[in-house]
């Protein structure tokens, strides 16, 4: 990797970090230019604004970060089983700091989704995305399932759930919230079999 592409790659991390603890909006771009050791010049060298470099920090941190989160547990023989233990996982070792900061992608696209539309748009393909894994997932199984299912609703609705159950985790800076949600949510999920 060159010096300039390292150097992109650590503005996006820094980015990352500070977006998540302080939201798009609060997040300075002077903090990041010092925790990067960086001239102004070298940030606009590779975003012209802060606005591109929120759409760089979605489509190439907090993205392939959520749907990697989501692909191990689709993956597996039975999806029902594996969302319960991601959610389970997620669950049980979530640590404080997740508990009041939230979910980084989660809280950008609350932010974000009705102050700019290219965020909008980014954000709405990330949901297509992962909705079209978890349905493809089931979908597979479909012969476990009961009849009748609306894959892509069934599939909204797992993500809905979660995604609130962070936020009142975050809201209410309480954990056990979230998990009697997820609990709720595995009950839900392992009804969708025969």
């Amino acid at each position: 990797m060159s010096d300039a592409e390292q150097t992109r790659q650590k503005i996006l991390d820094v980015s990352a970090d500070e977006i998540h603890k302080n939201g798009f909006n609060a997040t300075s771009l002077s903090v990041i230019l010092e925790k990067c050791e960086i001239s102004k010049g070298a940030l606009y060298y590779h975003f012209t604004n802060k606005i591109e470099l929120g759409y760089a920090v979605f489509e190439e941190i907090y993205v392939p970060m959520f749907l990697g989160m989501w692909e191990p547990a689709l993956s597996v023989k039975d999806p029902i089983e594996g969302l319960c233990d991601f959610f389970n996982t997620v669950s049980n070792e979530m640590i404080c700091d997740e508990a009041v900061c939230g979910c980084p992608l989660n809280n950008l696209c609350q932010e974000m989704a009705n102050v700019d539309e290219g965020f909008r748009q980014r954000i709405l393909n990330m949901q297509e995305q992962l909705n079209d894994l978890i349905s493809s997932s089931l979908q597979k199984i479909s012969n476990q399932l009961r009849n009748n299912i609306d894959y892509s609703q069934v599939s909204y609705f797992i993500v809905a759930s979660f995604n609130g159950s962070m936020n009142l985790s975050r809201s209410s800076r309480n954990k056990e919230l979230f998990q009697k949600v997820i609990a709720e949510l595995c009950h839900y999920i392992k009804a969708l079999k025969k």
